[in-house]
């Protein structure tokens, strides 16, 4: 089995591969340098775009003549970014569609996450709300058939009619594709109202104090602090549906949600994989960094507050590459 260090190896001679070939790295022919050096395009999902960025920042310390060009706009945008070329590699935050690698998706999984519901902590049920959790028969209500429109319905309150303000992803994207999945049903099929990308629903929800919605990990929880964004809440699901939120379906702070994802006790979906996707096998820059990402940008995973991927899994993903 391959080790960290031979991984880290890997990575250093694919670098060492274009600092003596001097080759492009677009894979395009000769450029006459001396160095790993170009520019990468990147564009997809909200839930990868913070590890990104550190990724670019910390590839250019030791590449310091690589450019990176970043940008968020959901899961749909960037693997149709990377299907047409447009970019070098599209961020994406489901699962990959036939349809996708029958038009030449190739993928790597980077690292994982999760998708969360989220509430304004101004919330008038939240402590109901705590105890007993939100089972996925009561979220199928509220996103997919409309059937529970009031939070009394919720938390087994008939005599409460104050009505739940529904939002949801007007982008087509991996967290409202991934929250779908997990009530058995396709983005499309969601309600609510309809905003763009992650920070624009997580705002919409600390504004509305009966609003519901969901969040990517690092925009239900802020990457600094740990604790739910400023102005949200995170409530528990009941996955086992017995009515009371039980200690691993708690999730008050960033450590719980990646210890109960690490660990299995959040399900998957809405629990996934991130992935980067080019059109065909990468080549020349591209790959080189997505080796890098595997092997040395593992350190940061956790850092960052994502969840690693298993040693197994990584090597998995090198081979892919080679």
């Amino acid at each position: 089995m391959t080790t960290p260090t031979t991984r880290k190896i890997i990575a250093v001679l694919i670098a060492l591969m274009f600092f003596v070939s001097g080759c492009d790295p677009t894979g395009r022919g000769s450029r006459g340098v001396d160095e790993v050096s170009g520019r990468i395009t990147v564009s997809g999902a909200w839930a990868l775009y913070p590890m990104m960025i550190k990724w670019g920042e910390e590839f250019q310390k030791t590449h310091p003549e690589v450019q990176f060009d970043i940008s968020a706009g959901g899961a749909g945008k960037g693997m149709a970014d990377a299907l047409a070329g447009a970019v070098d590699i599209g961020m994406v935050s489901r699962n990959i569609y036939p349809e996708e690698i029958e038009k030449g998706a190739f993928w790597v999984a980077v690292t994982k996450d999760a998708v969360f519901l989220t509430v304004n902590e101004q919330n008038p049920f939240w402590e109901e709300l705590h105890q007993k959790g939100v089972s996925p028969q009561t979220l199928e209500g509220i996103f997919i058939t409309g059937e529970v429109t009031t939070w009394g319905q919720v938390i087994g309150r008939p005599e409460i009619t104050d009505s739940i303000h529904v939002f949801t992803r007007s982008d087509a994207c991996g967290a409202a594709e991934t929250w779908a999945q997990f009530l058995d049903h396709r983005q499309e099929d969601l309600l609510g109202i309809g905003v763009f990308g992650d920070p624009g629903v997580i705002d919409a929800v600390i504004k509305d104090p009966l609003a519901i919605g969901f969040n990517n990990l690092n925009y239900a929880y802020a990457i600094d602090t740990g604790q739910p964004m400023p102005g949200a809440r995170i409530p528990p699901l009941d996955i086992n549906r017995n009515g009371v939120a039980d200690p691993q379906e708690i999730m008050d702070n960033k450590d719980q949600a990646i210890s109960a994802i690490a660990l299995g006790y959040y399900p998957s979906p809405p629990a996934r994989d991130l992935h980067l996707v080019t059109q065909g096998a990468p080549t020349g820059l591209a790959r080189a960094f997505i080796t890098w990402v595997l092997t040395n940008g593992q350190q940061f995973v956790g850092e960052w507050g994502y969840i690693p991927l298993s040693e197994e899994r990584l090597n998995e993903e090198l081979s892919k590459l080679e």
